[in-house]
């Protein structure tokens, strides 16, 4: 009797301290001497214009820095700079589907690609950790349906992706 009331203290003492510890796994590396971040407003210069994606790509970046790192995000003079421009936003067709009367065949799937691209430049002296670089990222998201009532919804999932693999561009070094 003793014993499994020992037994079931212990697991509750060993249960309670597994349970105040916690551990991240963000990857972020970011430069012990960089403490702030000037994220740029991305211009949305693709040929196909949606009218709040500027807004909506650039405050998913900031959100991801903001969540995922110790930086400030500042106007102006900085540790590091982020800027870029949005350069694709399409629509296009990836299953189709024949038709019986001789009509133009309908697309049963489609996918929604946005590419931006991104300048990124470490203004400290540990670049080793943070290098600089200037690349396209691109990702996308199929739906079926109407664009129509999920844009936004769809425009929030390929931010996601996006701002992820900028994020682990600038901060994470696998």
């Amino acid at each position: 009797m003793i014993k499994r009331s020992v037994l079931s203290a212990l697991v509750l003492v060993m249960s309670m301290f597994f349970s105040a510890c916690s551990v991240t796994l963000s990857g972020a590396s970011v430069p012990l001497e960089m403490k702030t971040i000037n994220v740029g407003f991305f211009e949305n210069n693709a040929p196909l214009v949606v009218s709040n994606l500027s807004t909506l790509f650039t405050e998913a970046l900031k959100d991801r820095i903001r969540s995922q790192s110790r930086l400030s995000i500042v106007r102006g003079e900085a540790d590091a700079i982020m800027e870029g421009t949005i350069t694709g936003y399409s629509i296009a067709p990836v299953s189709i589907q024949a038709t019986n009367n001789n009509t133009a065949p309908i697309a049963t799937a489609s996918r929604l690609t946005i590419t931006v691209s991104v300048k990124y430049v470490n203004n400290t002296k540990d670049k080793a950790k943070s290098p600089n670089f200037e690349q396209s990222f691109s990702r996308y998201t199929d739906f079926t349906g109407d664009i129509n009532s999920q844009e936004q919804a769809l425009i929030r999932i390929v931010n996601q992706q996006l701002t992820e693999d900028i994020f682990n561009k600038a901060f994470a070094n696998w």
